[in-house]
């Protein structure tokens, strides 16, 4: 059988859809090196930009932070994943309780509405100072070290917010599968766990990575409350040199720790709208 040879047409498509192609990343390409060399011109050029570049971008004070910054991280890295796997289990859990239906769940449903509504309105920083500076004034047997408090105040807070994303999820389910479900001879557990609970993970995936995106940030404040993370590292070694560059060493460990999470939620994202264009 001989090879399929494109039409002329089909040919002349294709060199039209490259050539706009190239032009497209030669027209972005220009203009990203424009807009970066005004901003470059613009930032050295304003008359404070020495003074400025001594106190945040020094290398060598950014040289000798880094390696208690870093040391510093892992701690929020280490944080960060307790936190995580903690806000989703609390969230799942208070978006399930919010869902049940019938008169006998009013209190349960009650309490789980209460929950994300003070949870949701107090402010981070707040939840974190009783848990970390109150609660240990209650001189309790057993009593959790400082940091483990820090972490579930994050955990509290931002079970919160997942407990809504999660709810929305459920929610979008239509109510004719659980009839479905219930009609084959499932009981209620049964169709949260293999019918509702996977569609809805699956729809509300984007929000969820991007909430746990802004607790990676959010676990930078647990050094508020004392124990040394990158932030408190940072504090520490510019509190010693009087310079800031610390700071921004942090900061762009936390940038660099950020982007393989975003990048899979921007993909998460694409790929759900692809999904969703695709039916």
């Amino acid at each position: 059988m001989a090879d399929h040879q494109p039409s002329t047409i089909a040919r002349e498509r294709a060199a039209y859809r490259k050539r706009q192609t190239v032009r497209s990343v030669l027209i972005a390409a220009t203009s990203t090196g424009v807009l970066g060399t005004l901003l470059v011109v613009s930032v050295t050029g304003a008359p404070g930009w020495e003074r400025v570049q001594q106190s945040f971008l020094d290398p060598r004070i950014a040289r000798d932070a880094l390696p208690d910054v870093l040391t510093g991280l892992w701690l929020n890295v280490q944080l960060l994943v307790f936190c995580a796997l903690g806000a989703l289990a609390l969230g799942l859990l208070l978006a399930v309780l919010r869902t049940l239906r019938g008169p006998v769940f009013f209190p349960v449903r009650a309490l789980a509405t209460g929950y994300t509504y003070t949870f949701r309105g107090l402010p981070v920083i707040i939840v974190l100072y009783v848990l970390t500076l109150g609660v240990p004034g209650l001189r309790l047997e057993g009593m959790p070290s400082v940091l483990v408090l820090g972490g579930i105040a994050l955990v509290l807070t931002f079970g919160a917010y997942l407990a809504e994303v999660f709810r929305a999820g459920i929610e979008s389910v239509h109510a004719s599968q659980l009839a479905a479900a219930r009609s084959l001879g499932l009981t209620y557990p049964q169709t949260m766990r293999y019918v509702v609970l996977p569609q809805a993970v699956r729809r509300v995936a984007p929000p969820l990575l991007n909430d746990i995106v802004a607790l990676q940030k959010d676990v930078g404040l647990v050094s508020l409350a004392g124990p040394i993370d990158a932030v408190r590292a940072a504090q520490i070694a510019t509190a010693e040199s009087f310079n800031y560059t610390p700071y921004i060493v942090a900061g762009v460990l936390f940038v660099l720790l950020a982007i393989p999470l975003i990048a899979v939620t921007d993909w998460v994202t694409l790929r759900a709208a692809r999904r969703q264009a695709a039916r």
